[in-house]
């Protein structure tokens, strides 16, 4: 059996074929001392089939407020604010369930998209159902009807660390499938405004304009996270691009699955980086975790046990290097899962079990359901309401939502005669789009009717 190469031989070769320090037939070997030449081929021959072009069209409410006298100055394309302007963008995808056909993305590939197609490798193209969606952390899923489809195996991305080899797989500026390979350059990153829930992972693999959505694997072709952002002049790659790890990616679309929705966890504290100062004033010797300021009443943290001036550092028994990669965490976990949380309080270092509840800023905002509800706040009611349904927590003045009637503190229980219990029954009612939406309100104590086109 022949031994593999190991990579200071190939990188000594990389360097001598750079300067020109070995002979013309030397220059394109197949094999070194009877080795093969190490390549990554294999491996994306294996998954390069997994990750898809995503081409989207459809319209956007212009949001320019130019009064009409004025519009002549700016030409016959100035479009009065409330004006529908067509749209065309393009991005990635990943497979990441062949039998069923579910591709995950961006959010913010597929946003306000009317029509949605998926490219294979091979080049055949399907139109793709969105399933859901979630805005604060940039992630849908979709589902196509094909057969003979090939998946990406999923990795832990716990067990990332710095200096991991990556590949990047995607369609950057539509010109079609494109491989680029790094390391991991660093992990937890957050602060950057990116999403409202920033836990990523970064890497030196180039990432430019269209891959998002698309496939950061590991050497073993493992998908490890889903490119989504780039920090660059203009959007362009300078070696800085970030993913949303894939353990997150699972369990926001496991939620999207059975629930419908995201049901974001949480945990019922506030608090901030830990500092080095702070690490010493309460005797922790490392500046890696996340510092709680204050537990709320009636939370999952206070029927836990915690307290303030605690300094969370693990989470299920992996660490946390920051406050935002906890809440990252804690949130994209899903309400109503049992976590454990190490601490550290007076010097020493102790367990705690704890409950997530579910947090309020998982509503979601009606128009990525149906344009007729803009301006409308969603989210599934609370399993111990009395009435179970739809319930609209938020209603913006002079929006269509409004204009058709609806108020806030209405819970939609059913839609065009269908029981609608919660947001995963709503989503199945108007995925085919009815020209007619007849909702049945429950609004204090009264039964009413609000019919919207």
């Amino acid at each position: 059996m022949k031994k593999p190469i190991s990579i200071f031989t190939a990188v000594a070769l990389s360097t001598a074929l750079a300067f020109g320090s070995l002979s013309a037939q030397a220059a394109h070997p197949v094999a070194i001392q009877g080795q093969e030449l190490p390549s990554l081929a294999p491996l994306l021959e294996e998954v390069s089939p997994a990750v898809v072009n995503i081409s989207v069209a459809g319209t956007k409410v212009s949001r320019q407020s130019i009064p009409e006298p004025f519009r002549h100055f700016f030409g016959p394309d100035a479009l009065a604010e409330g004006a529908k302007q067509p749209f065309r963008g393009l991005g990635s995808g990943v497979i990441i369930d062949a039998k069923k056909g579910y591709v995950i993305t961006n959010y913010h590939v597929i946003h306000q998209a009317d029509e949605i197609k998926v490219t294979l490798n091979n080049g055949k193209e399907y139109t793709a159902k969105k399933i859901g969606e979630d805005q604060q952390t940039d992630i849908a899923l979709l589902q196509i009807e094909a057969k003979n489809l090939t998946a990406i195996k999923l990795a832990n991305s716990d067990e990332l660390r710095v200096g991991d080899f990556t590949i990047a797989i995607g369609n950057p500026f539509g010109l079609g499938q494109t491989v680029t390979s790094g390391i991991v350059s660093a992990l937890g990153r957050s602060g950057l405004n990116i999403e409202n829930y920033e836990n990523f992972i970064q890497t030196d693999a180039a990432i430019n304009s269209g891959n998002s959505g698309g496939a950061l694997l590991n050497l073993r072709g493992e998908l490890i996270g889903i490119n989504t952002a780039i920090l660059g002049p203009n959007g362009g790659n300078i070696g800085i691009g970030f993913a949303i790890p894939v353990n997150m990616v699972k369990n926001l679309s496991a939620q999207i699955l059975e629930f419908g929705e995201v049901r974001r966890g949480l945990l019922g504290i506030t608090g901030g980086e830990l500092t080095p100062e702070l690490a010493e004033a309460f005797g922790y010797d490392t500046q890696h975790g996340a510092f709680v300021n204050q537990v709320m009443a009636d939370s999952a943290a206070e029927e836990a046990g915690l307290q303030a001036g605690d300094i969370i550092i693990k989470l299920n028994q992996q660490k946390i290097r920051s406050f935002n990669e906890l809440r990252a965490k804690v949130a994209t976990l899903g309400a109503g899962k049992e976590i454990t949380l190490t601490l550290v309080r007076d010097g020493k270092e102790q367990d705690f079990k704890v409950t997530l509840q579910e947090a309020k800023d998982s509503n979601i905002a009606a128009n990525s359901l149906h344009p007729a509800l803009e301006g409308a706040t969603l989210s599934s009611t609370d399993p111990k309401d009395k009435v179970q349904g739809v319930l609209i927590s938020k209603v913006l003045p002079n929006s269509p939502a409004a204009l058709a009637g609806l108020e806030e503190g209405d819970v939609i229980v059913g839609i065009n005669r269908l029981r609608t219990k919660d947001m995963a029954d709503l989503r199945k009612i108007i995925e085919d789009k009815p020209s007619v939406l007849a909702l049945n309100i429950k609004r204090g104590n009264a039964s009413l009717y609000r019919v919207i086109r």
